[in-house]
């Protein structure tokens, strides 16, 4: 482990001394246990979009911009 320095605002600074003191645990672990918080309720951005490519593996980003964006605007379709 290392140590990491954080600049933390008195009401933020005090907010986390109470967690810890409440929780039982030190301040850095209860930084740690927000980060994992964090980490777990992020959603996972790498997806391919799902029915526009028939190619497993293959991501919307692989795509050219041109193909993707046919039919956009088009109002011949309504």
């Amino acid at each position: 482990m290392r140590k990491t320095s954080v600049y933390l605002s008195e009401e933020d600074r005090a907010r986390l001394a109470r967690l810890a003191k409440a929780r039982g645990k030190s301040n850095a672990e209860i930084v740690r246990e927000g980060l994992q918080a964090l980490e777990r309720e992020t959603p996972d951005r790498n997806f391919a979009m799902a029915g526009i490519v028939s190619v497993p593996g293959v991501s919307a980003r692989d795509i050219p911009e041109e193909e993707l964006l046919k039919g956009f605007g088009d109002d011949s379709r309504r």
